[in-house]
């Protein structure tokens, strides 16, 4: 929705309940912030345009007044400028340090958010621009927008949206289950033992993860994000009978959840968390890049219990963690944000195929071109 000011400017309108406009934005911390990672906590943006004027003076009083509200795990702040030269200035440069602020100078995101007019391009100082306080919720839903007020009321009403937040697993009125399905008596203890032997007899190479770069998806490595060694299977009758238990036992599951009928899987791998090395998963999407974005569903099958830590959680939905038993798993979105943490005692052996449809694949076939030549290509 838009809105038409006295002054003929469109602005884009946002609301409660509304889903927070996802953007990649500069910021003071990282030069291509993805904001969908910021999922899993509450967030308060401030759109302060410009630094030069007692009102940005007093949201910045405020931002200190309330400092320790901002701890990144309940609530997190981020600031938006549009102005270079503001960000020049000793008082933003003050802040900063302890603040993190997206540098929105071409305004791509006080456009998405309704504080730049979404028909005027150029400098900020030659356009309108709408002042707010924008919160929103663990699932990157709007939960108020707050105008500034020239008689600061804003801040007051900021303060106490802030103040009465409710616990994270409650977010919502209700502690919330994500929407996944967590399957028992996937495979059976004879294969789950076959998989951890073929494991151990063979080793695992280090697992990185996919992002983009100069248009292609390549493998990165980030031993503080992601700490997984895997083995790929080969073996074509063992593939043979991994398929079909994953079509018997999982793919009838997501079709009555979720009403989708996966036909393909994508990788055979038997991955380890060792707390040796401090396995783990920092919080991730699995479909984000041009060459992962076929992706639908993500399958986790535990082979086996006998560890701590490396449980799978889904931050958008609050805290709780949860742990397969051996033998089963369980079955996700790929679009949603999850977790594995850290492995504290021995390791975590798991099974971690994804699946798609057929429409799926005609995407990752036009997609392959975008693979780095490390990666190989793909025709459905």
């Amino acid at each position: 929705m838009t809105d038409r000011t006295a002054a003929t400017h469109t602005f884009r309108i946002i609301g409660r309940g509304d889903p927070a406009p996802i953007f990649v934005g500069r910021s003071t911390v990282n030069p291509e912030f993805k904001f969908d990672m910021a999922g899993g906590r509450f967030v308060l943006l401030a759109f302060l345009g410009t630094l030069a004027d007692a009102q940005a003076a007093g949201a910045l009083r405020l931002i200190r007044e309330i400092a320790t509200a901002f701890d990144n795990t309940k609530l997190a702040f981020f600031g938006v400028i549009a102005s270079a030269r503001d960000a020049e200035t000793e008082a933003f440069k003050d802040i900063a340090r302890s603040h993190r602020f997206f540098l929105d100078y071409d305004g791509a995101i006080s456009r998405a958010y309704g504080s730049a007019p979404i028909d005027a391009d150029g400098p900020r100082d030659q356009m309108p621009y709408q002042r707010r306080w924008v919160l929103i919720d663990p699932m990157l839903r709007i939960v108020a927008v707050v105008p500034f007020r020239q008689d600061g009321a804003d801040l007051d009403a900021v303060r106490d949206l802030v103040l009465a937040l409710p616990p994270l697993q409650r977010f919502t009125g209700l502690e919330v289950h994500p929407p996944i399905l967590v399957l028992p008596d996937v495979f059976e203890p004879e294969l789950c033992r076959r998989l951890i032997g073929l494991y151990d007899a063979h080793g695992g190479v280090e697992s990185g993860y996919m992002r983009e770069r100069d248009g292609k998806t390549v493998p990165a490595y980030d031993t503080g994000h992601k700490r997984r060694a895997d083995y790929t299977i080969e073996d074509p009758e063992l593939i043979k009978e991994l398929q079909a238990k994953i079509k018997r036992r999982v793919v009838p599951e997501i079709a009555k959840a979720h009403q989708f009928t996966a036909t393909r899987m994508e990788r055979y791998i038997v991955g380890c968390y060792d707390s040796s090395s401090g396995g783990h998963f920092r919080a991730h999407r699995d479909n984000t890049t041009k060459g992962t974005a076929h992706r639908r569903f993500a399958l986790s099958v535990n082979l086996n219990g006998d560890f701590d830590g490396g449980e799978v959680s889904f931050p958008e939905f609050g805290p709780r963690s949860f742990k397969a038993p051996p033998g089963g798993g369980v079955v996700f979105s790929c679009s949603l944000m999850h977790a594995v943490s850290r492995v504290t005692r021995g390791r975590r052996y798991a099974f971690l195929p994804f699946l798609y449809d057929e429409e799926a694949a005609k995407l990752r076939e036009a997609n392959s071109r975008f693979l780095a030549d490390t990666l190989g290509s793909y025709r459905s």
